[in-house]
């Protein structure tokens, strides 16, 4: 076959399949019920957050059955991360980054929780099994008591203590660039 019989064949082929099919064929437009149970993103302020409620004593089950292999039996760290302690130690030379002393929102550890955990069976948890988890995680880092019971209402009112510190980029790097100026280390 000539190069330009190859080439007249495909072009036909090209338009025949081009005629054949429109973007508009490929799939289906998805129904509300499809994206609301894909849209599971919860904002800090609470917004999205599901039904259902859990408490520390269940929580701690949960997190025995689920997350204590990865992540210590009372969130110290195994070879995940820690979750618990270390309030007071961003400001130190060594920082520990745990959900008490640095996660700004309880509600972001619910978002985190419900999509990502357990390892390696994501999105398994139910939403009250997720609350509780959550409840117990916040109460090994004495951020609620005992005898909490977290909820769609209660959760985006837990005041965690790195709250307010964090700050915008833009400050950020202004202070970096402050603290470099006068010889210490960002």
């Amino acid at each position: 076959m000539s190069f330009n019989s190859t080439l007249a064949f495909g072009i036909a082929a090209l338009l025949c399949c081009s005629d054949s099919a429109t973007a508009a064929e490929f799939g289906r437009p998805a129904t509300a019920e499809e994206i609301k149970a894909w849209n599971i993103d919860v904002a800090p302020d609470g917004t999205g957050l599901p039904d259902g409620q859990g408490d520390v004593a269940r929580g701690r089950q949960v997190f025995e059955d689920n997350c204590s292999a990865c992540h210590g039996a009372k969130g110290e760290g195994g070879f995940a991360d820690r979750l618990a302690g270390g309030r007071g130690s961003l400001a130190t030379d060594h920082p520990v980054k745990t959900v008490g002393s640095f996660w700004p929102y309880a509600t972001t550890l619910f978002d985190y929780v419900r999509r990502a955990m357990p390892y390696p069976a994501p999105q398994t948890l139910s939403d009250d099994d997720t609350y509780a988890v959550v409840a117990y995680i916040l109460n090994l880092n004495d951020i609620v008591p005992a005898d909490a019971v977290l909820d769609r209402s209660s959760l985006p009112r837990v005041k965690m203590p790195n709250r307010d510190g964090l700050v915008p980029d833009r400050e950020f790097s202004v202070i970096t660039n402050s603290r470099q100026h006068q010889g210490r280390k960002p």
